[in-house]
């Protein structure tokens, strides 16, 4: 990999250990020759620098000590030792949404490290391999030189009624297609991938639960992002191509943006050091709903880019002069209310976490549907009180060309005038953020994403339904209700309250 000589320290030294790379990136149907440098690529990148320096400035929150390297490392590469360590995830994701008003694009590769380090374990449980080993010995070489791991789980799928063996094209989910005394080989593809050509290493996983059929589709390994026979087509966003433009206006958020890609797989080779997982088809359910599990509360990184959606809304208020009317004022409050009650749901679930096997910490499952659960749906509400504070302007603002144009320029600062002494150019910004959070590029990040990432709604809601332990809550009811002539209801399970109420002196 170009450029990773020792380890990165600053957001400037991650810029540049991104260059030089011969990566296969499809943009617009054209090859990208320096990705570092293109206008459209480059506001992810600074947004992903932003995880390195805030380290650096808040070393507290965005680092930790390392059991295993003995080093201090960046959060993103820390495996969770405590309750505390998954609290301090979370505010630090918080924290980078309110710097970045994006996807920050680290949160995947962190679930993904903390997942398989429980996972492995238990492999190697069972079946005697050293999975974990392996695990532990990447796990060192990346927190050494302060690397950025991308997960990537999501496949194609093709017929969604049909699992990988059975699918026309077997390479709609990636697979195992040669082995030999080296590594394997896998093909296949990977979509939605958040921030992968800005990773050093991508780490591959399954994508659903899987039978013995699907043996060949078990394979969770780790790869360079500049490895031989991956391609990178990169995915368009709305209004994108405003970052080719002059000027900085019409961007709404000209230096940070998010990214997906879709990666193509061919015959890549993973040499057997980086595999941690080679048929054991029987732990990929377990694999996906721990990851799930971390991802899903590390949603309340939204609550970051809430935070400065809430703060455009109050900002085009007091532009506009109505900064005290009682309806404005009303809708700010609930923006706030939903926001905060993401956030609550995600950091209770981390407050929850419970030591595994391995020694890993895991956050509270069901927290962390409810948390995800509100991530599909609040941001979609916040974002229309904000369009409805800002009024129509937010789609029908002229252009920055216009503004800067010497005729058209001095009619817009005439008639586009706010509250006296608002800078008409600065309500024209607060304005564009407001486009680019609601309907431009990083509504990516906020709301579709908020809706498709780490599982769409559904995906919660059976969750939801397999830990609800309705039959322990009928039980309840008819207790107090004195009913004591009926069957009494099977109870599926009561783990969940036993993490509810557990104390340190519990015996469960």
């Amino acid at each position: 990999m170009a450029n990773v000589h020792k380890p990165i320290k600053s957001g400037d030294d991650y810029i540049e250990s991104l260059r030089g790379r011969d990566l296969k990136i499809y943009l617009f149907g054209e090859l990208i020759k320096e990705p570092v440098d293109h206008p459209i690529i480059r506001p992810s990148i600074n947004a992903v620098a932003e995880t390195y320096d805030l380290a650096l400035r808040e070393e507290a929150l965005a680092s930790a000590d390392s059991s295993i390297t003995g080093l201090k490392v960046n959060r993103f590469l820390h495996i969770a030792e405590s309750a505390e360590d998954l609290v301090l995830q979370n505010k630090m994701q918080r924290k980078l949404g309110q710097n970045t008003g994006t996807c920050f694009q680290r949160c995947v590769g962190m679930d993904a490290m903390n997942a398989l380090h429980s996972t492995t374990y238990e492999i190697d449980e069972k079946h005697g391999t050293d999975y974990h080993k392996r695990f532990l010995e990447f796990v060192k070489m990346v927190q050494q030189e302060n690397l950025v791991i991308g997960g990537a789980m999501t496949d194609p799928k093709g017929d969604r009624s049909k699992g990988p063996s059975e699918q026309d094209d077997p390479d709609l989910f990636t697979r195992i297609v040669e082995t030999d005394e080296k590594g394997v080989y896998v093909s296949g593809a990977k979509a939605h991938q958040t921030g992968c050509i800005n990773s050093h290493w991508i780490i591959l996983m399954p994508t659903i639960r899987l039978t013995e059929a699907d043996k060949d589709w078990a394979v969770v390994g780790a790869i360079p992002a500049d490895a031989k026979g991956v391609t990178y087509i990169y995915g368009r966003q709305s209004c994108d191509t405003r970052s080719m433009e002059e000027g900085d206006i019409d961007d709404g958020n000209a230096k940070f943006g998010g990214q997906e890609a879709l990666i193509i797989l061919d015959k890549v080779f993973i040499p057997w050091d980086k595999i941690f997982m080679h048929g054991e088809y029987e732990f990929a359910s377990m694999l996906v709903e721990r990851f799930t599990c971390y991802h899903r509360r590390s949603y309340v990184c939204k609550t970051g880019l809430g935070d400065v959606l809430i703060g455009a809304a109050a900002t085009i208020a007091d532009y506009n002069g109505v900064p005290k009317v009682s309806h404005i004022k009303d809708k700010i409050i609930e923006m706030t209310h939903l926001n905060e009650t993401i956030f609550a749901a995600g950091i209770a679930s981390s407050h929850q976490g419970q030591q595994m096997k391995s020694g890993v910490y895991l956050n509270d499952d069901m927290l962390a549907q409810v948390c995800k659960h509100n991530v599909t749906r609040f941001p979609y509400e916040i974002s229309r009180l904000a369009q409805d504070i800002a009024g129509g302007l937010v789609v029908t603002l002229p252009s920055e060309k216009d503004f800067r144009h010497p005729e058209a320029g001095p009619l817009l600062k005439k008639y586009l005038a706010g509250r006296k002494g608002v800078d008409v150019e600065n309500r024209m910004r607060i304005l564009r953020l407001i486009e680019n959070m609601t309907l431009g590029r990083n509504a990516v990040g906020y709301l579709t994403e908020s809706m498709h990432g780490a599982g769409s709604p559904q995906a919660q809601r059976i969750q939801i339904q397999r830990q609800m332990q309705v039959g322990y809550k009928k039980n309840l009811a008819k207790n107090l209700a004195g009913i004591t002539n009926d069957i009494e209801e099977p109870v599926e399970s009561s783990e969940y309250f036993k993490r509810v109420f557990k104390t340190k002196d519990s015996v469960l």
